[in-house]
């Protein structure tokens, strides 16, 4: 059932990979749209012009070849006949004029010698008749014009072409000057129509291959142009995750060229500062190492001896000048500070350097809160909310650290009582720590985990160093948790602590976490200690 499920999600994702590369904001699709845009106007616009050509041409060269013959017809043997005919010497004569080699029916119309009108049919078409010529054309050839010396003849050839029932014909008529039958002619454009049909599908296939073969060329050209474009999307990508060694092959001297060397060259300018900011970081991390750890030493002479001072200063016997302990109290107080300094730089430094390390126990939450507060005589300001037996498996070292920078920030700041209270869920611890102060600026509350930050420059000089709630965070971050603060609605800051409530994971070898994954998901019927 699995392995079908996962078949059928790697369908899905291949679809999708599909359906993604073919949406019409790709890049691809819309070079294959353009080109064949491109490629189909050109082709219709080619087709229609040739089509259009050839079909004038066809249709003209016919035409003339018919009027012409049809108007030698009518001049040699209609222009014979007497002025009025008799209805049989037209009817042969109509016979004689359709059996020219353009082989068109002839309609003649003449008055016999009694003024009766009579009319020569050549018998083809299933009979052409007058009423088979439009009226216009009828009127145009019967009109007689003025003779003008740009006009020498008073009738004149007149045609039109005409669809009849599907099939295209030509039109003609004339009168025969000086007296005689009218005459028409009916010609079949048919085969003329068949020619220009096989014409424009000719022209139809040739701009359908002409699609295809523009949709071709953009395809290729698409991957040609979109290939180096692909290249410097994935060399972004690991640019971005921190690879700063990624470079470009580089050929040619188009412009992708040039955008491709470009990137080059911001790739390793970037390289550059980011190896001088980084060895910048790491001199000033060793300083900051190596001049608290030099610090220790004459700091532990000189807490030596304020120890001695301040043992003076609580003995009944009085042994300090009243006039110089305020500056003894001072000094010891200031001792007191700048060993806490230096233990929390030192211990900031480790976190920088990476060489923090988890010593996991299993703890009673509820005693290492207990123990924290009593060994810190906070007893009297503290409200704890905590059940016994809660366990969690974490480093009580750690924990009582972030517990006495939370506790006493909010001590410090706002007031007792505090209060503590402990949750879990099934996975997860929740300490939430609640002063009753006034809380925190908004403007401070994205900063309060800053190092050495101050929310006012004017603020006045405390005995904290500024890096116990920074270094709170980072021991909450070695266990994998994580700490937030607000304010609370009844007034009040709040910080809350969330640590997983085993950390073991987090101090494995990354081989042999692999390793037992590997070895854990071999059977699918196992249980989870």
């Amino acid at each position: 059932m699995t392995d079908q499920q996962g078949g059928v999600r790697g369908w899905a994702a291949g679809r999708k990979g599909a359906l993604s590369r073919l949406r019409f904001t790709s890049l691809r699709l819309r070079l294959v749209v353009v080109f064949g845009l491109v490629a189909l106007t050109a082709a219709v616009s080619a087709s229609g012009i040739a089509y259009w050509l050839n079909r004038e041409a066809v249709l003209t060269r016919t035409q003339e070849a018919v009027l012409r013959d049809f108007r030698q017809e009518m001049h040699n043997r209609a222009g014979s006949l007497p002025a009025h005919p008799t209805q049989d010497e037209l009817q042969r004569t109509a016979g004689q004029m359709a059996s020219s080699s353009q082989r068109f029916s002839v309609l003649l119309v003449a008055e016999d010698a009694t003024g009766r009108t009579v009319y020569g049919n050549s018998g083809g078409l299933n009979g052409f008749e007058l009423e088979d010529v439009p009226k216009t054309l009828r009127a145009a050839v019967i009109r007689q014009q003025d003779v003008t010396d740009g006009n020498k003849s008073p009738y004149h050839l007149y045609w039109q072409r005409i669809v009849d029932h599907g099939t295209p014909y030509l039109v003609a008529g004339t009168k025969v000057i000086g007296g005689g039958p009218t005459g028409y002619m009916m010609k079949s454009l048919e085969p003329e129509a068949k020619d220009l049909n096989s014409l424009a599908w000719s022209l139809g296939i040739a701009t359908g291959l002409a699609l295809i073969g523009s949709a071709l060329l953009a395809q290729a050209a698409a991957t040609t142009v979109l290939k180096p474009v692909h290249r410097l999307g994935v060399a972004a990508s690991r640019l971005g995750e921190g690879k700063l060694d990624t470079r470009l092959r580089v050929s040619g001297t188009d412009e992708l060229a040039d955008l491709s060397r470009t990137f080059n060259n911001a790739a390793e300018a970037l390289e550059k500062r980011v190896a001088e900011m980084a060895a910048r970081d790491e001199a000033s991390r060793r300083f900051v190492a190596d001049m608290s750890h030099e610090l220790r030493t004459p700091l532990t002479a000189i807490t030596a001896v304020t120890e001695v001072l301040e043992e003076e200063l609580d003995s009944e016997a009085g042994g300090i000048d009243p006039m110089i302990e305020p500056a003894v109290r001072l000094v010891v107080s200031e001792t007191r500070r700048l060993n806490n300094l230096v233990e929390n730089l030192m211990e900031v430094t480790r976190f920088d350097a990476g060489t923090a390390r988890l010593v996991l126990d299993d703890v009673d939450i509820a005693d290492q809160i207990t123990a924290c507060i009593d060994a810190r005589a906070w007893l009297d300001a503290v409200d704890l909310d905590a059940e016994r037996g809660i366990h969690a498996r974490l480093d009580p070292r750690r924990l009582d650290v972030i517990l006495a920078n939370l506790i006493g920030n909010a001590l410090k700041h706002g007031g007792s009582p505090v209060r503590v209270s402990v949750r879990e869920t099934e996975d997860e611890l929740v300490i939430q720590v609640q002063d009753h102060g006034p809380g925190i600026p908004e403007d401070v509350l994205p900063h309060v985990f800053d190092r050495f930050y101050k929310a006012s420059a004017s603020r006045p000089r405390s005995d904290g160093s500024g890096l116990g709630l920074s270094i709170a965070m980072e021991n909450a971050h070695i266990h994998g948790g994580e700490i937030t603060a607000a304010n609370s609605p009844e007034g009040g800051a709040v910080f809350t602590l969330r640590l997983p409530r085993d950390t073991s994971p987090l101090t494995e070898d990354p081989e042999d976490r692999a390793e037992k994954d590997k070895g854990s998901g071999d059977g699918a019927q196992g249980e989870t200690p």
